[in-house]
């Protein structure tokens, strides 16, 4: 009769030759058809001369002219520059270059990889790596105002949308992902799809000034907002910073304050339209279409976000924890970029001239 010190050798020997058997053999350390990726890979053989030659198609390849993704190199090279360790390594540039075709365009990374010549393993790494270091290295660009910028954002408000005393509009947007695994049904939403849920406020520009990312798709804006940081410091009435100030044109002192829908907490610093529309009065139904008009900037952020990186309109195949810092990388990528947009030719905006201008200021009560 065997010992069981034999019986738990058998054991862990079979279960040895069953992993092996399992195990995939790895053939070559580099695909052959990688082989020449220095050669006649995509960054080589397109995107180099391209940024010499094409202003046209580079724009259209990245979002952005050469010079802007010079200057958003220099950005984030401190975190992605690696030393030489490799026969062929993969340049900051190209690391960019590679990362910035997958958020503009939603391409698979099987697809993306195949383009330039990589592993597909190596490309799921690269572009992790660099959204996080987008993230870092345009930290300036998404932050909380200070002092003068909320000033300047309430300005923005009333100057071109005829809102008074406002400093952001706030909604929610649902960024499509795989179904996680072991996550039930607590990432799939009401529009029948897995999601987790960007929550965000942006001021007159369509600049991003707050953002929170990840909540579970399931759950409602309203309760995505009262969780988050940004939304509980405006709920306990700490936001805005400012003081009450008048009115336009009068001396009535009133709060400063956000805009949402109708999903949104009325509170003092946050404003949200009369509800119905049969029964409402006239200065009421002149007060929806003032809130509408500063609200819908967020909508309209969303909007200008999602058609310049296309990645934030698709179902993004990787991992929760990988769909979030490429969300973090989009809107970094989204404020750097907003700044400039009014200076490209009208072809190449993603802000469309009447979105740039705003609305014929109004002091009458009647729009």
């Amino acid at each position: 009769m065997a010992s069981i010190e034999e019986v738990v050798l058998l054991y862990l020997l079979r279960r040895h030759n069953k992993n092996n058997r399992n195990r995939r053999t790895r053939r070559w350390g580099v695909r052959p058809l990688n082989t020449t990726r220095i050669q006649d890979g995509e960054f080589v053989s397109l995107v180099l001369p391209m940024r010499q030659l094409d202003e046209e198609k580079h724009f259209e390849y990245f979002r952005m002219t050469a010079e802007t993704f010079d200057h958003l190199l220099d950005r984030v090279v401190p975190f992605i520059q690696h030393p030489a360790c490799h026969r062929a390594p993969v340049s900051a540039t190209e690391r960019l270059s590679a990362t910035l075709r997958y958020l503009s365009t939603g391409m698979s990374q099987t697809a993306l990889a195949a383009s330039y010549k990589l592993g597909t393993a190596t490309v799921s790494k690269i572009i992790k790596e660099v959204c996080l270091a987008l993230w870092a290295g345009l930290e300036e660009e998404v932050k909380c105002p200070e002092g003068a910028q909320w000033e300047a954002i309430r300005d923005g408000f009333w100057e071109k949308w005829n809102y008074p005393n406002c400093v952001g509009a706030i909604d929610g947007k649902h960024v499509r992902i795989k179904a996680p695994a072991n996550s039930g049904s607590s990432f799939f939403n009401y529009k029948g799809y897995f999601s987790f849920v960007l929550m965000a406020a942006c001021d007159a520009q369509y600049r991003f000034t707050f953002v929170d990312i990840g909540a579970f798709g399931k759950e409602s804006d309203a309760g995505v907002f009262s969780r988050s940081k940004f939304g509980a410091e405006l709920l306990q009435g700490r936001l805005p910073p400012l003081p009450c100030a008048p009115l336009p044109g009068t001396e009535v002192l009133t709060p400063h304050v956000f805009v949402a829908d109708e999903a949104f907490p009325q509170k003092i610093n946050l404003m949200r339209p009369y509800p119905g529309s049969q029964q409402l009065s006239h200065d009421q139904k002149v007060y929806n279409y003032r809130h509408s008009r500063a609200r819908r900037i967020i909508e309209n952020s969303f909007g200008i976000l999602a058609a310049r990186w296309r990645i934030m309109g698709k179902a993004m195949e990787c991992s929760e924890d990988t769909a979030e810092v490429v969300t973090k990388a989009c809107i970094a990528l989204h404020n750097f970029l907003a700044k400039g947009d009014q200076d490209l030719p009208e072809e190449n905006r993603y802000i469309p001239q009447e979105w740039q201008i705003g609305m014929v200021h109004l002091e009458s009560g009647d729009g």
